[in-house]
């Protein structure tokens, strides 16, 4: 019982601090507010074959460093892809959005 109220506390006050309406409007994705124009936008790209499909950027990032992906999205020229290594590392992979070329990570 005593867990719960603590919880519901918790809860109140995190509703009442200023930034917490901001976050919760934000949502889980920590790419930010603007995920759905960034996707659109990487999306556009590959259909005119001016970027590399982000699922082979993942695949080849997955081939070199075995784990999972955390979160990706364009930025920019690039792709930021943020990864959870098989053995407990978080790395955060820059890749060329046009070449698929690693630019940074790993």
């Amino acid at each position: 019982m005593k867990t719960i109220r603590v919880i519901l506390v918790a809860a109140a006050l995190a509703a009442a601090l200023p930034g917490a309406a901001s976050a919760q409007r934000r949502g889980p994705d920590s790419l930010g507010a603007d995920w759905r124009a960034q996707s659109d936008q990487a999306r556009g790209g590959v259909q005119s074959g001016q970027l590399v499909p982000l699922s082979r950027v993942i695949d080849m990032i997955g081939r070199r460093v075995p784990g999972r992906v955390l979160d990706a999205g364009l930025e920019g020229s690039t792709y930021r892809v943020r990864w959870a290594a098989a053995d407990g590392r978080r790395i955060d992979f820059i890749v060329d959005a046009r070449t698929g070329q690693i630019l940074s990570g790993g």
